[in-house]
């Protein structure tokens, strides 16, 4: 959604791209620190986190229209 790649994940929160790529292939050991580094990250990006709801799984949205 926001174009970034695992590099560009990795430099903005100091996560190992290695560690990037576990979390991406569904490997959900990280840790809750590293957890909430990302979300962070990814918030500060302009991604909002959707709780499950109404019938619905969880989401992800843009904050704001992509010009």
């Amino acid at each position: 959604m926001l174009g970034w790649s695992q590099a560009d994940l990795a430099a903005r929160t100091r996560i190992s791209a290695v560690t990037i790529r576990t979390f991406e292939r569904g490997h959900n050991s990280v840790k809750d620190s590293t957890a909430r580094i990302l979300r962070f990250v990814f918030e500060e990006g302009g991604i909002v986190f959707i709780d499950a709801g109404e019938g619905l799984g969880p989401g992800l949205r843009l904050a704001r229209p992509v010009p």
